[in-house]
């Protein structure tokens, strides 16, 4: 029996991913640096282990897009479904290089391949980026008004995993957004509404978004990347709700507001310790 190979197993997506697929009895890879099957973009040797025997590949992509092209290669005839960003044809060199060049390289390869590009992850509020700006009680970003369509990864993993098991997506782009668009103040309104707390939104220029990031330790790639990617946002390439998420599952994307409640109630924004 084949199986799937989910890479980026313990990250934000593939380790729901993982779930979704073995609940409803498919065989999985879970592969990463740490995770039931070692994979490291950086070790090739690595690869080819984790490619034997698989007809379908979640490819969550490296930051360097360097390695991307003899991955793919090496596996032709799966499946692939590409986790990437919305909006990515419009962002610069800046950001998401390696997600452009996964787009790139399964296009060209004569395999299937699906590719789901997701607004801004709600979970990048209580699992990566802004958490600790929230905790601390002040989010302060370069972006105004312009409304972002949250999504909860949640979702992303519901589209992912049915894509890759039920097939029928072959050379489909969807974009996957949350069902309205919030703006930053908005959305941290409510997630301190949630939590019962206060937290300051404050809104920076670029040059003091910058500033910000290199005084935090920041590095300069990181920076630019993103700088680029609130620059995407800025112009409002991002900020329409998208249909993915109802095109494949028939039903609405989870409300924004529903995520907030659920993670206020674990605790995880109600302050530095």
């Amino acid at each position: 029996m084949s199986e799937i190979l989910v890479l980026g197993a313990t990250g934000k997506t593939g380790r729901r991913v993982v779930r979704r697929l073995r609940e409803d009895g498919h065989r999985v890879r879970a592969a990463s640096r740490s995770g039931e099957v070692r994979f490291d973009w950086t070790d090739r040797d690595t690869w080819k282990p984790a490619l034997s025997g698989v007809n379908a590949v979640y490819l969550v992509a490296p930051d360097d897009p360097g390695p991307v092209s003899d991955f793919v290669a090496m596996a032709p005839a799966v499946r692939y479904v590409v986790l990437s960003g919305r909006g990515l044809d419009k962002v610069g060199p800046d950001f998401g290089a390696g997600m452009a060049a996964a787009e790139q390289e399964v296009r060209k390869s004569g395999a299937e391949w699906t590719i789901l590009r997701a607004n801004n992850f709600n979970q990048n509020f209580d699992e990566d980026l802004w958490l600790e700006p929230l905790r601390a009680g002040r989010l302060a970003l370069p972006i105004g008004e312009t409304p972002e369509p949250f999504i909860d990864v949640e979702d992303v993993a519901d589209v992912a995993a049915e894509v890759l098991a039920r097939g029928g997506h072959g050379g489909l782009v969807y974009d996957l957004s949350g069902p309205r668009g919030l703006s930053f103040r908005e959305a941290v309104e409510i997630m301190a509404g949630a939590a019962g707390r206060s937290i300051d939104y404050v809104e920076l220029t670029p040059e003091a978004y910058r500033a910000e990031l290199a005084a935090s330790g920041y590095p300069e790639a990181a920076i630019a990347a993103l700088d680029a990617l609130f620059a995407l946002h800025r112009a409002g390439h991002t900020a329409v709700p998208a249909d993915g998420v109802s095109r494949v599952l028939g039903r609405e994307p989870r409300p924004f507001e529903e995520y907030a409640k659920r993670v206020a109630a674990s605790g995880v924004w109600s302050g530095t310790p």
